[in-house]
């Protein structure tokens, strides 16, 4: 199976992107974050002509998670029990997605960013992360055998080498001492991050911003990770960085990570 994780920045607006990428690859699984439209608005149709099941998880303009499967799509879950709301008034964010696809969990995830250290968003995401991991925690002792992933755009950056200039980002969210010991409680958790263990290189990005010539000067940070079970660690035969989708004609900021699983 063939799982694939993508920060689309707009699913209208880089559909022909989206589509061209999940043909070129063959992807059985795809997973969208940011995708920046309701439910109802989301373009289903093309995807389903491909053989896809879609199923979403978008409220406004904002944020927004689905997932697109070839290989069956059940047990929906639209956020994570105990997950953090936000705003005045309080609402569950669309945020985290979860659905059994080809025998694996596979939870869709946009990671809130923070802002600025200090702000109550930065709160909020080492909550959320914190009460994310304690789910993970309870999902993976219930069932040890359990095959699952959390893939997407986690918004830290857990080394110094996955951002192209540390002092560049000191003070900044994304690289805090907090965030990254929220983002490594998973792997206390018996969860492994398998995309650093198959492509370990140093400075290997995963976002570049679009302003100031960010991706011609390969001036990046590697955000888009995926935590799995040990049962699907185990099944994970490679992994590639899509770094070809961040070229060309109306890209998103981020690109593709995407994760080979055997049988």
């Amino acid at each position: 199976m063939r799982l694939a994780t993508w920060n689309i920045n707009s699913i209208r607006a880089r559909l022909d992107r989206a589509l061209a990428f999940v043909e070129r690859t063959g992807v059985d699984v795809l997973a969208l974050q940011e995708t920046k439209c309701k439910d109802e608005q989301f373009p289903r149709e093309p995807f389903e002509q491909l053989g896809y099941e879609v199923v979403t998880s978008g409220f406004s303009q904002w944020n927004g998670v689905a997932i697109l499967s070839r290989v069956g799509a059940s047990d929906v879950e639209v956020g994570f029990p105990g997950q953090p709301t936000w705003g005045d008034p309080a609402v569950t964010e669309a945020r985290a997605l979860g659905a059994t696809c080809g025998g694996v969990r596979v939870w869709s995830l946009y990671v809130p960013n923070g802002r600025e250290i200090g702000d109550p968003h930065y709160a909020y995401k080492l909550e959320w992360l914190a009460r994310l991991r304690d789910q993970a925690e309870q999902w993976l002792a219930a069932d040890p055998t359990l095959q699952s992933a959390l893939v997407g755009d986690w918004n830290i950056a857990p080394l110094d080498t996955d951002v192209w200039d540390p002092e560049f980002f000191a003070g900044r969210t994304h690289v805090t001492p907090a965030e990254r010991d929220a983002f490594r409680a998973f792997a206390e958790a018996g969860w492994t991050e398998v995309s650093r263990e198959h492509v370990p290189a140093e400075h290997t990005y995963t976002y570049w911003d679009y302003q100031q010539l960010r991706f011609p000067k390969n001036q990046g940070m590697r955000i888009d990770l995926t935590y799995a079970t040990p049962a699907l660690a185990a099944r994970v035969a490679g992994v590639s960085i899509e770094r070809v989708e961040r070229k060309g004609k109306t890209p998103s900021d981020h690109v593709p990570v995407v994760i080979d699983l055997t049988e």
